[in-house]
């Protein structure tokens, strides 16, 4: 538990380490960079930058670190092929930093995605520059109309404003046109090896690689005509890439209507051909990618070269992942077709919907990226680290409330007033000026049932025989006088009396209680896997479907909620004294409120 505290107390402070952090430096760099630290630290306080802010100066330093080039110096990026292109690059953009976040429209954004959203947002941002939002939509027949709306909805939700809103399918033209120009330049002609034939890294040359220019052409009009089935014909470029895959598909037969161009086009271009194009068309000055695309970047330079066009660079940082989580798409499609999740956002998942549903801000999901940093190598976090960035937010933005989930009725039998008293309740007990809300405080409360115990173990104390309690906020200590017991033996409600709590010893503790309370459901998480990787076979042979955790959802169908919340909206956030953070599901209704837990109010080292 304390290495566990450390470390995220030091990764908060710090970040993780850079591969400059690794390399031996000079005094006077080194004061020249905690020069321009304290400078960016002075700047934020005086000019009252917001954490977003301060998110992007802390991205923009990392940048720095990774030693990206400058627009219009893309030349000094190794294995670049300098061009004329540059100077009219320059002229178009104004030497402006431009970047893309480039999702494909297929599945649902998850936490590996917020730190991709906030690096390439991010950098522009601190850098005065732009970004677009550009889906790469050229896989018909996987995409949906929901996904392009909730990446939209996700990207916003993080406080992020694309340029641009931009598709592939915009382009499809242009690429077609870029695709007949290198058949002419005899870089690349149609091939009719199948699928299969083409997997792997070692694959022989195809068969139709040195026909004819013209009969590629021919060939390559007959596809887009729709004169070939699926996977009988495909367009490949002419060369290798660094992973030692030849002759990458740029173009393939697929019969699905596309939800933008309809039945306009029966050939699609693929990710190797597009992704590049689209990045010159728009100017992208930096091209952001995780890791593995790095076996592409020989190809992405070499297509727009091979055209003579302008050329951005590709930059590879290391993908975030978390323990005890799938974020495989097709892996979350099983877990809902199965019944283990009810879909995207269930509250389990580390989807950012899903995130969302269970009440993280989208404050905590920068901070965490932020404190992540940007690394060439892959990073696999806690979700614990996660989760103490919610609960850092949380506790200056989530108002406070009092809620019981297992409930115990008790009885004041000596209650102070002929009827019940309005009891005022800070909003932030360690703020007042943040205002209060009125809950009742009558002759009947609700307290936890494990407030109470009939034969307490030692260390207990909380309401016990001859062991008074205090009520929070009422300034009144309740003792107990009488159990009452039902027919099985089980503790049906209490009798108590009540006292100031300044006229008599102070109490060992003071516990949250309601009263005339609301009654709501409580749905309480845990880690949806039991393994930190159910998808390694060493560690959990069965596969991720046999590692699930039963006991990761537990609802409370008859929690008791004080009555300042009856307002309540859909994503409000609460913080339940003693309890943990809570936010309003959008399953609620009129008639209830639904909450889920968010986090504990601390962290939990031994829960599944």
């Amino acid at each position: 538990m304390i290495k566990n505290e450390v470390d995220m107390q030091v990764l908060h402070l710090l970040g993780p380490k850079l591969e400059a952090d690794l390399e031996k430096k000079f005094k006077v760099a080194k004061a020249r960079l905690e020069e321009t630290d304290r400078r960016t630290a002075k700047d934020v306080v005086e000019n009252g930058e917001t954490a977003d802010q301060t998110l992007s100066l802390m991205e923009q330093l990392r940048g720095e670190a990774l030693k990206f080039h400058k627009p219009g110096e893309n030349y000094k990026t190794p294995g670049y092929v300098v061009t004329n292109l540059l100077k009219q690059h320059l002229e178009i953009t104004g030497g402006q930093v431009r970047t893309r976040f480039p999702p494909e429209p297929n599945g649902i954004l998850h936490i590996g995605h917020a730190k991709a959203i906030n690096f390439n947002f991010g950098y522009a941002k601190a850098n005065n520059g732009i970004c677009f939002l550009r889906f790469d939509d050229t896989n018909p027949e996987k995409e949906e109309a929901k996904f392009f709306t909730a990446i939209c909805d996700m990207v916003a939700w993080l406080g992020y404003t694309p340029y641009k809103v931009t598709y592939a399918s915009d382009y499809f033209d242009q690429l077609y046109a870029w695709a007949v120009e290198l058949i002419r330049r005899g870089l690349a002609y149609v091939c009719h090896q199948r699928g299969e034939e083409l997997k792997g890294h070692n694959t022989l040359p195809s068969p139709w690689r040195d026909r004819p220019m013209e009969e590629s052409l021919l060939l390559f009009e007959a596809m887009r005509k729709g004169k070939f089935s699926e996977g009988e014909a495909t367009l490949r470029m002419k060369l290798v890439m660094e992973d030692g895959k030849m002759d990458p598909v740029a173009y393939r037969v697929k019969y699905t209507p596309h939800h933008r161009t309809g039945d306009k086009w029966c050939i699609y271009p693929t990710y190797d051909y597009t992704h590049c194009l689209c990045d010159s068309i728009e100017h992208i000055t930096h091209s952001l990618c995780t890791k593995e695309f790095q076996a592409r970047r020989s190809s992405y330079f070499w297509l727009c070269n091979a055209l003579d066009v302008y050329c951005p660079v590709q930059w590879e940082y290391g993908r975030l992942n978390l323990h005890y989580a799938v974020v495989s798409k097709r892996k979350i499609l099983q877990l809902v077709a199965t019944g283990a999740v009810r879909d995207w956002d269930d509250p389990r998942l580390f989807t950012l919907t899903a995130l969302r549903r269970r009440g993280f801000p989208p404050e905590a999901i920068n901070n965490f990226c932020a404190r992540v940093g940007v690394t060439v190598a892959q990073t696999t976090m806690e979700p614990h680290l996660l989760e103490a960035c919610v609960r850092d937010v949380l506790n200056d933005t989530a108002p406070r409330a009092m809620a019981v989930l297992e409930s115990l009725r008790v009885i004041i039998t000596n209650f102070p007033a002929a009827k019940s008293l309005d009891i005022q309740v800070p909003n932030f007990p360690a703020d007042e000026t943040k205002g209060f809300h009125q809950v009742p405080f009558a002759p009947i409360v609700f307290i936890e049932r494990t407030d109470f115990k009939e034969e307490p173990e030692p260390g207990f104390k909380r309401l016990a025989w001859g062991q008074p309690v205090g009520l929070r906020h009422t300034g009144y200590v309740i003792e107990l006088q009488h159990v009452v017991k039902g027919p099985s033996g089980c503790v049906e409600s209490l009798e108590v009396t009540c006292r100031r709590a300044d006229a008599g010893e102070k109490p060992k503790a003071f516990i949250h209680w309601v009263s005339q309370p609301l009654m709501c459901e409580v749905r309480l998480y845990e880690r949806l896997f039991q393994h930190k990787n159910p998808e390694d076979p060493t560690e959990v042979p069965g596969g991720f479907l046999s590692d699930l955790n039963l006991a990761s959802l537990h609802v409370v169908d008859a929690a008791l909620v004080d009555c300042s919340v009856a307002l309540a909206k859909p994503f409000d956030k609460f913080q339940f004294e003693r309890l943990g953070y809570f936010s309003v599901d959008p399953d609620s209704h009129q008639g209830k409120l639904v909450f889920n837990r968010t986090v504990t109010l601390k962290e939990d080292p031994g829960k599944v």
